[in-house]
Formats: C-alpha cells, structure tokens, sequence
C-alpha cells in the first residue's frame, strides 16, 4: 500500500482480536513513529508495548487506581476497568516526555509526540493491522503513571489499542476540503 492510500484509508478500528502485529511490523511502525517532525531533534516521545500477561496486570493497575478515586464503586465497573486492556491482543502507551530546559514550547513537543502516533498508526494500517488510540481518565491517573514507570515531566499521550479487525468499519462520506481549508490573503 502505498502512503497516500495509507492516509486516505486509515481508520480506527475499535473492536480488535489475534493476532496482533508481529514484532517485524511493530519494528517498521516504530521505525517510521520516529520519523516525526522535532523541532530542535529532542525525540519527546517514548513507548511501552503491553501483550499477553501484561494486559491482565494493566487492567488490575486500573482497577486499583479507579478504586482509589471512587472506593464504593460496584462490582460490576471494577470487573469492567479490569477488563479495558483486553479489547485486543496489544496496546502501546505512549508517552510524551516535557523537555523543560530548551527553547522548544511544550505545546510542540506535545504535537511532535501526536504526529509520531499518527505516523505509527499509518504504518500498522499499511502493513494490514488495526488500531485504535484511546486516552480517557487512566491516561492522566497518577497510581496508573507510577505503575507504568513514568518520570517527573512524563505524560501519556494514550493508549493505542491494535490487533486484526473483527468488524470493517462503516463507509465515511469524504470530507469536504472547503469546509476546512482557506486560503488567506492580506
């Protein structure tokens, strides 16, 4: 597939199962996650690649931070944040990494980790994989940081959910470009 159908084509895929990305495949889609735009090289972006007993660990971190926050919680939502890592075969955190000292805004740094997700879900699609990139409460919770070995000036930019697509996503209508670009003129 070549990197314009790649763009045009991708699309995230929530319900996942085996197998998962191959270590080859993770390997170019890592490769080309860090080919993404950085401004003065600081590579403010690192990854955590969670599979098999790992999943089951992450989803008792979860459980435990969501606990944490609401002790009287039900049963039935603990059991539901326990499951969460297992909606497919391997997830990949990342994570971006504050650097405080340069000249290089944080904002950017935030950007240049987003386009190297981006540029890692491409290449998951291109290679015949599905993925999805969730964040929600446990990608900012503290207990779920520490458990993953965040430092001082680390933040997770989200989960990305990948494996095989069970179900092909519904057709998207093309989007306008005239209700989104503008040519602008002094």
């Amino acid at each position: 597939m070549d990197a314009i159908q790649a763009l045009l084509t991708r699309r995230s895929r929530a319900q996942l199962n085996t197998p998962a990305p191959p270590p080859a495949v993770l390997e170019k889609a890592f490769a080309c996650a860090l080919r993404a735009p950085d401004h003065r090289m600081l590579r403010p972006w690192r990854y955590l690649v969670i599979q098999d007993e790992a999943l089951a660990k992450l989803g008792d971190v979860f459980a435990a931070a969501s606990l944490a926050d609401k002790p009287d919680m039900e049963p039935a939502e603990i059991e539901r944040m326990r499951k969460m890592p297992q909606r497919a075969p391997l997830i990949v955190v990342a994570i971006t990494c504050h650097n405080e000292e340069g000249k290089v805004p944080r904002d950017e740094q935030v950007l240049s980790t987003g386009a190297s997700v981006q540029n890692f879900l491409v290449a998951l699609h291109a290679q015949g994989y599905s993925a999805i990139w969730r964040s929600g409460p446990m990608a900012s919770h503290p207990r779920v940081m520490a458990a993953l070995g965040l430092t001082v000036g680390e933040t997770i930019a989200g989960f990305i959910y990948s494996g095989t697509g069970l179900v092909e996503p519904k057709p998207q209508a093309p989007l306008q470009q005239a209700d989104f670009v503008r040519e602008w003129r002094e």
